[in-house]
């Protein structure tokens, strides 16, 4: 698996410009708005990221808010692993795309039954939101992954310093924030490598 050629979900909130550089320095790349509460985001800053998206013809989904999705005109939803909210696909257009997280097999059967096409098992790594009996890590990953009929996303924790590991299973995509931000979330840290589109 070559890290720098799968698909990749990056959680924002809002862009800069030393963002949108880096982001674009990535190939196969694709957005998640990522506030739950839409009272703290602004219409301003959803319109931004959908353009600079629709610019750069990068797909955006919208987290948990169907009815933003649809407003924006998202090319789908990232459903959470708490949300358990069924969406009927039959009334949206087909190519609209639900993404699920999951952190067991239990919450995968409902991510199933929510239709979603890709699902994000997490955390695959450390991540602070979880405690360290929580964390996965890669033979973990694979056993509870091991029969699910879906894309499979890599969730949670990756960083530098462990993104090769991801090898060690067979995800289709990658998803993260810390990875992007950084510390600080204002600065992009990827190794070198990381940006090659070779």
């Amino acid at each position: 698996m070559i890290i720098s050629k799968i698909k990749k979900y990056i959680f924002i909130k809002d862009l800069n410009e030393e963002i949108k550089k880096n982001i674009k320095k990535l190939n196969n790349v694709e957005i998640i708005i990522n506030n739950i509460d839409f009272h703290q985001i602004s219409i301003r800053q959803i319109l931004e990221i959908r353009n600079f998206c629709k610019k750069d013809k990068i797909p955006f989904y919208i987290i948990d808010n169907y009815k933003m999705a649809l407003k924006f005109k998202a090319q789908g939803i990232f459903i959470s692993s708490n949300n358990k909210r069924l969406i009927l696909k039959s009334f949206i257009h087909k190519k609209f795309k639900i993404i699920g997280s999951a952190h067991n097999q239990l919450e995968y059967f409902f991510k199933k039954k929510q239709q979603c096409e890709t699902i994000a098992l997490s955390p695959i790594f450390f991540n602070p939101k979880y405690s360290k009996n929580k964390i996965l890590n890669p033979i973990k990953f694979n056993l509870i992954s091991k029969n699910w009929n879906t894309n499979l996303c890599a969730l949670g924790g990756i960083l530098n310093e462990n993104i090769r590991k991801i090898n060690l299973t067979k995800v289709s995509s990658i998803a993260f924030q810390r990875l992007i931000f950084g510390a600080k979330k204002t600065h992009l840290v990827w190794s070198r490598w990381v940006f090659n589109k070779f």
